[in-house]
């Protein structure tokens, strides 16, 4: 058995219905019809000589086998994407594809930044994800993502990471908090408080836990939430406060509608990183976006910043 002779348009199919984890969804995709679909995929099993699919129940789920090729699968892909951008470069076009991944804290900074690049690139199709830290990492290592937006980088990973902008993280408040106004607050004084803290894997937490411990305190944690916007909502309802990025917090607190206490040692700055798999050869797009990161992101935020706001919301007598 060998894959030696297997077709691009295999590989594509397989890939499809392993993403989808579906036959059927595979194959409206592909504009083809099912039994095709599982025509070629029997193929592919016939020259890989085992079973790529498994069915339990109702759901389609990758053997081992079928993890692997599709992991090698990808690589391929990438290998063609690269070579086709490649000539594109050579033929003076801008054209590409991009798929960047974004820590959720990232989101407040990340849309700007990418924004100017595309405009500078507008033949560039940009593809971005979302999501808690942990996930990010893991798209990196599975190849599926060109560049992430980190904060910290990753120990024991295979991954380059370049920092290119301060991340300053604060502790908010609600403005009637007791606290609120005070100067230099020992941080042991907020062991008393309940924090509201984003859920295991985000690096913001992680941030959080390791500021505490390094003080020996015990951090009271009062709820769980999975988006910095619902931590925002809790705060500003007076259930509790929360360390957060002050990217993520600039319109509450430019709108007096949350505060940054004044707590000893913060805020705790730490720096935006563009992150790429370390064996991963990028792209001439992938390139230049990078580049951009690190020679322009932080000119850019610094005087988005310090621009004033053409319209500002006015006080209202209630």
């Amino acid at each position: 058995m060998s894959l030696r002779h297997v077709t691009l348009r295999q590989l594509k199919v397989f890939e499809a219905v392993a993403r989808h984890r579906s036959f059927s969804r595979a194959a409206e995709e592909l504009h083809l019809t099912q039994p095709a679909v599982s025509m070629q995929v029997k193929a592919l099993e016939a020259q890989a000589g085992l079973p790529l699919f498994e069915q339990i129940g109702k759901r389609i789920h990758l053997t081992e086998a079928g993890e692997a090729l599709q992991r090698h699968g990808r690589t391929i892909d990438e290998e063609l994407r690269a070579a086709d951008e490649t000539l594109d470069a050579m033929r003076g076009l801008q054209h590409g594809r991009l798929a960047i991944s974004v820590v959720s804290t990232a989101k407040y900074v990340a849309p700007p930044l990418l924004a100017q690049f595309l405009g500078a690139h507008p033949g560039v199709a940009l593809r971005l994800a979302v999501d808690n830290r942990e996930e990010v990492l893991r798209q990196l290592v599975d190849n599926e993502v060109d560049l992430a937006i980190i904060g910290r980088p990753p120990e024991g990973l295979e991954i380059t990471a370049e920092a290119f902008a301060q991340h300053p993280h604060v502790i908010i408040a609600p403005v009637r908090h007791p606290l609120a106004g005070r100067r230099r607050i020992p941080l042991a004084r907020l062991a008393n408080e309940t924090f509201i803290v984003r859920e295991p894997g985000s690096g913001t937490r992680g941030l959080l836990e390791r500021l505490f411990a390094s003080h020996g305190l015990t951090l009271n944690v009062s709820m769980e939430m999975a988006s910095n916007e619902s931590i925002k909502q809790a705060v500003l309802a007076d259930m509790g406060i929360s360390l957060l990025s002050l990217h993520t917090v600039g319109l509450e607190l430019e709108t007096g509608r949350l505060v940054v206490l004044d707590v000893e040692g913060l805020p705790v700055v730490r720096q935006w990183h563009v992150a790429h798999l370390g064996r991963k050869r990028l792209s001439p797009v992938a390139l230049a976006c990078k580049r951009f990161l690190t020679e322009q992101a932080a000119a850019f935020l610094e005087n988005r910043a310090s621009r004033p706001r053409t319209t500002r919301p006015k006080a209202r007598a209630l």
